[in-house]
Formats: structure tokens, C-alpha cells, sequence
């Protein structure tokens, strides 16, 4: 099954929704991987503005937002989600990863939209929490996400060991996603597990790419393994 995966941090839609609807409906994605969704009222816009349906964090009295949400569209659909709270996290910018089970004629992976910590020893409690997660998911798990540093760093190496970079397997010219304008760095990713094949990974870089967020998106395409 062929599958087509996006992945953005959207900046709290400060562009406009439909500027960032823009730029994602011209890919088509199947699944949107979204971090700093910024109000629920603006992810469902936007999400009604692609056709897709949202997988966000469940509304609390008290605390703080974790702002990443799993989008897909129909025929693919959500057959459950939940969100894991990343701890260490500092209390005005928690982080956390969604997770979301997706399924479509008979095919199931786990999406994961993750957003790792400013802070390095953070960002490396993080990724080891997200690592441990993946090892109990019982099936083939696509994670896309912010990791907030480049390929060299521990946290990244972290996810390395046990997923696949989507990028190292087909990435297609320039991989730097950040700043939007003038990205110097490759900090927005996509990893795969074992048995999911990536085809192609593209990071557009065009004008309405470079104001629609300070992120550009990183969009693969991937096959899942048949299931059983």
C-alpha cells in the first residue's frame, strides 16, 4: 500500500490557514504529521479546508496544550489515538507525542506526531521516552515530527538506532527544513520502522513555501508492508 506522508510544523497557523492549506493540498498527503497546531478551532478549519480528519490532544481544565495532531483522509481513518506527555517538560512548553492507529482495507500503522525539547538533556529524555513506546507498538510506525536539532545531535541519534531516517533512504536534493526563508538546518523528519519502504522524501522550497511557516514540510512516500 502506497502511502503518502506530510510533515509540518505550522508555526500556530501565524500565516493564515488557508496559506498553509495551500501548500499541504498541493502534495495530496494521506497522513499530515502537524506540531504547534496553535487553537483547536483554527486545526479543525483547517482540517475541514484539506477534507482530512484530526487527531489532536484531549481538551483539559488545567493543563497546558501539546500541540501535535495525526491528520488523514478518507478512505484512511482513525481507529484510536491517545497523547503521551513527554516527562521532563517545562510546564509552559510541554512536549509530548500523538499517537494515532490508522487503518484502510485492511492495512494498520501507528502514526506518531512528535515536538522534542529546547533544551538538549531534555530532547535526549524525550527521545529515549519515544523509543521505549515504539518498541511496545504492535504495528509498523511512522513517526514525523520537530526534533528541534540537526542529524548530529544525541536525540536524533537516539531515534537513529532504533528507526529508520526516511531521508538517509530517498531524500531528493536539499533536506534542511529550518528557518523557512533560508533553511540551514534538517530538523523536521520522518522515521520509519522496519518492513515500511520509502520511495522518495522532498522538502519544497519554493515562495509559498518559505511564508506559509518559519518550517518547511517534509513530504515522503512510503509503502507499507502487506498485512500478516
Amino acid at each position: 500500500m502506497r502511502l503518502r506522508v506530510l510533515v509540518y510544523n505550522v508555526h500556530g497557523f501565524r500565516a493564515g490557514i488557508d496559506r498553509v492549506a495551500e501548500v499541504v493540498a498541493r502534495f495530496e498527503p494521506d497522513l499530515v504529521f502537524l506540531n504547534e497546531t496553535g487553537g483547536r478551532l483554527r486545526l479543525r478549519r483547517f482540517a475541514r479546508e484539506l477534507g482530512m480528519r484530526a487527531a489532536a490532544d484531549p481538551w483539559s481544565p488545567i493543563r497546558r496544550r501539546v500541540k501535535d495532531a495525526v491528520l488523514v483522509r478518507p478512505p484512511w481513518r482513525v481507529r484510536g489515538h491517545r497523547l503521551v506527555r513527554f516527562d521532563p517538560s517545562e510546564w509552559f512548553l510541554p512536549r509530548g507525542a500523538l499517537f494515532a492507529e490508522v487503518a484502510r482495507d485492511g492495512y494498520r500503522c501507528t502514526a506518531i506526531a512528535t515536538h522534542l525539547g529546547l533544551r538538549p538533556r531534555e530532547r535526549n529524555a524525550h527521545a529515549r521516552e519515544l523509543v521505549g513506546l515504539v518498541d511496545r507498538a504492535e504495528h509498523p510506525v511512522i513517526v514525523g515530527g520537530d526534533l528541534n536539532e540537526p542529524p548530529d545531535g544525541r536525540a536524533f541519534g537516539i531515534l537513529a538506532e532504533r528507526l529508520w531516517d526516511a531521508w538517509l533512504l530517498g531524500g531528493d536534493a536539499a533536506g534542511e527544513t529550518f528557518p523557512a526563508a533560508e533553511a540551514t538546518a534538517r530538523i523536521d523528519v520522518v522515521f520509519v520502522s522496519e518492513g515500511i519502504r520509502v520511495e522518495r522524501v522532498l522538502v519544497p522550497a519554493d515562495e509559498g513555501v518559505r511564508s506559509a511557516s518559519d518550517h518547511r514540510p517534509v513530504v515522503a512516500e512510503l509503502t507499507l508492508p502487506e498485512p500478516g
